[in-house]
């Protein structure tokens, strides 16, 4: 009997669930790269849009849309569990109260601008990725991976900073975030470009697997098989 999902795919998907997840949470926080300024998030989301590529690289459009549908379930979950621990009293000995719902009580918004953006972000990366593929007959795997990187990323910012940080921060700041986020992540997809070109030519020869979406209908709420 064919497996449904191989060990790699499981894999990349809990890496990928787990990145959201945790970038979900740094996004509360702004830094300081010298003069450059991001969230702390910057340093784990990119690895969501490099699995990404991977993945529809390997095993199709489709299954990329199970995984960005996944780690959107993942993320509601969270961000919902995350909630129920603020409305809990806390113990009378416990004083991280105000510290939690510091952190903690701006996640609503934050998920919800996250959700959006990484929705839209995500399957056009995914799109750019597979329509390249086939356009190009499966090669220049680097320039395909930085291009839909690019797409993505840059719709990504652009729905997600002004929904998230709209009033808190001044319009300039918001701005430079938008064009520096998006640089910066697809600076992170070519950095790691090596190590990806590495990861995807290993799992199409222990998988056996390189599809090609040349009949694929692109409707991100279809995500069974044909």
């Amino acid at each position: 009997m064919k497996k449904l999902f191989s060990v790699s795919f499981v894999l990349l998907s809990i890496v990928f669930n787990v990145c959201l997840i945790v970038s979900n949470i740094l996004e509360v926080k702004l830094i300081a790269i010298g003069p450059i300024m991001a969230t702390a998030g910057l340093l784990v989301f990119p690895v969501s849009y490099v699995i990404n590529d991977c993945i529809v690289e390997v095993w199709g459009y489709r299954k990329a849309c199970l995984v960005i549908w996944t780690g959107f379930a993942m993320n509601f979950f969270t961000v919902g569990l995350l909630q129920l621990g603020s409305v809990l009293p806390a113990a009378p000995e416990w004083d991280g109260q105000a510290a939690y719902l510091r952190i903690f009580s701006a996640t609503p918004r934050i998920a919800a601008a996250s959700f959006l953006a990484f929705l839209t972000g995500s399957f056009l990366n995914a799109y750019v990725m597979s329509r390249m593929k086939v356009r190009s007959q499966g090669k220049h795997f680097s320039w395909r991976a930085i291009a839909s990187t690019l797409v993505g990323e840059s719709v990504d910012s652009l729905i997600f900073f002004p929904l998230a940080f709209g009033g808190v921060v001044s319009l300039p700041a918001l701005l430079t975030l938008i064009a520096t986020q998006a640089c910066m992540k697809t600076a992170y997809e070519i950095i790691a470009l090596p190590l990806t070109t590495r990861v995807v030519k290993y799992i199409k020869r222990i998988d056996q697997t390189d599809v090609y979406d040349k009949k694929e209908s692109y409707n991100p709420l279809k995500i069974r098989k044909r």
